[in-house]
């Protein structure tokens, strides 16, 4: 197992952790639930990491990683192929079907 990166949040953890799933990565968030040890563990031990598996693949999961970082909002809704409903900009699944907009 090899650290990939501290996320600001855990929304933001599962979001990059399905994109490296998605690009055939293995990974886990760890430190879920260490945000209730605030005030008793200093506040940067508290963050969701994301941790690769194989640390072989860790030069795509970078890449993965800096398209996360730069990737822009989208500013309008979209439409899933799959299912036609319309899904809020930030939105990188379909919350009716489950696809991926990715």
């Amino acid at each position: 197992m090899r650290r990939l990166c501290t996320a600001a949040n855990l929304p933001e953890a599962h979001l990059l952790l399905h994109r490296l799933t998605h690009a055939g990565i293995e990974a886990r968030v760890l430190n879920e639930h260490a945000q209730g040890g605030l005030g008793e563990l200093p506040f940067t031990n508290t963050y969701p990491e994301i941790w690769i598996m194989e640390p072989a693949q860790e030069a795509n999961a970078r890449a993965v990683l800096a398209d996360f970082e730069r990737a822009p909002a989208p500013s309008a809704p979209r439409r899933c192929t799959s299912c036609g409903e319309t899904n809020p900009p930030a939105f990188e699944i379909c919350w009716n079907c489950g696809k991926s907009f990715i």
